[in-house]
């Protein structure tokens, strides 16, 4: 394990899937984890949509706990994050914009005039 470092990107052949994520063999004698959270850049559902047995992938090694034996991989920090789509607003047309401030305007003078009594 010692010829592994926080931070390199190595590559790795899938050597099982779980649901929680899929343990990626590094070398003959060393494997780690990809959480189902850093499979790729958004939702992942099902791994078996993007992994599968068997397959070489690129991962960044994130954390290597050398007492419990364990290296955490991610295969979505090797790359590039989608860019985001700006969120679509609704038109709102200016009789709408204004009509909610006319009510609170109209009702104010009302209020003033009852409050003046």
């Amino acid at each position: 394990m010692s010829t592994f470092k926080v931070g390199d990107v190595v590559s790795g052949k899938i050597a099982g899937i779980q649901s929680y994520g899929a343990f990626v063999a590094l070398d003959n004698s060393t494997q780690g984890l990809v959480h189902i959270s850093e499979i790729t850049h958004g939702f992942v559902k099902d791994i078996h949509d993007f992994l599968e047995v068997g397959q070489e992938v690129k991962v960044k090694i994130l954390d290597i706990d050398e007492e419990k034996n364990k290296i955490s991989l991610s295969i979505r920090a090797t790359e590039e994050a989608p860019k985001e789509q700006p969120a679509k607003k609704k038109p709102v047309s200016s009789s709408e914009n204004d009509e909610g401030f006319n009510t609170l305007r109209d009702k104010l003078e009302e209020w003033i005039k009852k409050a003046d009594k």
